[in-house]
């Protein structure tokens, strides 16, 4: 592989073209991931499934997307980078794949529900995480910013043309589609992506001639995860960002992501448009992400998180009177959509300086583990509320007001003399 860099102009660092690639292979998995909030309302007419039992399947591969992280990302530490990845490919695209063939719900559950769990929770955050810490030295929290925007340009790119896909041709070339996105990722990964700069003769982005760079301790994956998680759970700061984090799954994947589209069906508004509001806000995401991996190298993550879960809570509670008019929705998309992830990038921040760049990726991934567990229980809450009540009002407004909560939790994380981050005292 060290031939790879022959091609680059002498001031391109490859690192860039890694974080580039791990940019495509992220949208491609948002786009298998995305994919559950258009086949809602199909599956229903096809199959006669209740939104509640659909939900299930949805919350069951939301959950596991997060609970998979920092296993993950030990797994990357140990079996490398490149190889975990491309199993983790083969896998979603072979399940996405294979559910084109079910006719039962306990099918749509092993299918979306268990096999894509398990694989996007691989392809997600939690690998761009590893990826800055290995490859870059500086301006992580700009990179991180950029890889985290993959999640609004999947959003953009592949939502709008699966649901017009579906409206007009039914669910299965929907999950063809999505299953043909992951698989075209897998050539790309293994040809361009290497285990780390060393494996070509370089150093990270950014780090001095005469930086060492420690290699990696091999253990079980299972006990490295573990035991970070151990060393972590005696700060109150990780507590602090993992309650954080379960809001913010909360209020995005698990309320937003998954049932917009069907909240929008609920007041007359078509399926593809739908997917277009979502894709509107998948736009000013990717600028608000971007300008948040920006900020948080420059300003006190704890201040942008208060700014960011405030003004997400205050649009939440703004949706359901925003009378579903172009104008209401048109307003709720931009504030919403600036803060869709923007809470990546100072919390991987905030985790690099509260336990260190080794120890990170994986306390993220347990970050990320509480990020899907409070997205996935929203998914179901909200799945069955809709069902028993008729209407997104109630989980709507329970996610508002737990974001305005969160944005006085954040607070607590303090600084030390040095300028440290340090725990708060049990």
């Amino acid at each position: 592989m060290r031939t790879l860099t022959r091609w680059l102009p002498q001031r391109v660092h490859y690192a860039w073209v890694v974080a580039a690639v791990i940019f495509v292979t992220l949208l491609a998995a948002v786009g298998v991931r995305a994919t559950p909030s258009v086949l809602i309302v199909p599956l229903e007419q096809a199959f006669g499934w209740s939104s509640g039992t659909i939900s299930l399947a949805i919350s069951i591969n939301i959950i596991l997307y997060g609970l998979i992280g920092p296993f993950a990302a030990a797994l990357m530490q140990q079996l490398g980078i490149r190889r975990t990845v491309l199993l983790a490919l083969t896998l979603l695209s072979g399940s996405v794949a294979a559910s084109t063939f079910m006719t039962e719900p306990w099918q749509l559950v092993l299918s979306w529900g268990l096999a894509v769990g398990l694989g996007s929770g691989v392809v997600a955050l939690v690998l761009g995480a590893m990826i800055v810490n290995r490859w870059f030295a500086k301006h992580q929290g700009l990179v991180m910013g950029i890889i985290t925007a993959s999640t609004a340009t999947g959003q953009l790119v592949f939502l709008p043309m699966l649901a017009a896909v579906a409206q007009n041709h039914g669910w299965r070339p929907v999950v063809w589609i999505a299953a043909l996105g992951a698989a075209a990722m897998i050539p790309l990964v293994a040809l361009l992506v290497p285990e780390s700069p060393a494996a070509i003769g370089l150093k990270p982005y950014g780090a001095a001639e005469d930086a060492e760079i420690a290699a990696p301790v091999r253990a079980n994956p299972l006990t490295v995860a573990f035991a970070t998680l151990g060393r972590a759970a005696k700060s109150t700061g990780f507590w602090l960002l993992f309650a954080s984090f379960f809001v913010c799954g909360a209020s995005t994947n698990g309320l937003i992501g998954t049932h917009l589209i069907s909240y929008c069906f609920d007041h007359g508004i078509p399926e593809v448009e739908g997917a277009g509001l979502l894709a509107a806000m998948g736009v000013f995401d990717l600028i608000g992400t971007t300008a948040s991996g920006w900020l948080s190298d420059r300003f006190d993550s704890r201040w942008l998180l208060f700014w960011y879960y405030g003004l997400r809570g205050l649009s939440l509670l703004y949706l359901p009177y925003s009378g579903f008019s172009l104008y209401g929705l048109s307003l709720f998309a931009v504030f919403y959509g600036l803060d869709w992830v923007a809470t990546v990038p100072p919390t991987v921040r905030l985790a690099n300086e509260l336990f260190g760049r080794k120890d990170a990726p994986i306390i993220f991934g347990w970050l990320l583990a509480g990020h899907q567990l409070g997205a996935g229980a929203t998914a179901l809450e909200a799945g069955l509320l809709r069902t028993a009540l008729g209407s997104y009002l109630v989980p709507v407004l329970i996610s508002g007001g737990l974001c305005v909560m969160t944005a006085l939790i954040v607070l607590r994380i303090r600084r030390g003399r040095a300028g440290e981050l340090e725990p708060v005292p049990a």
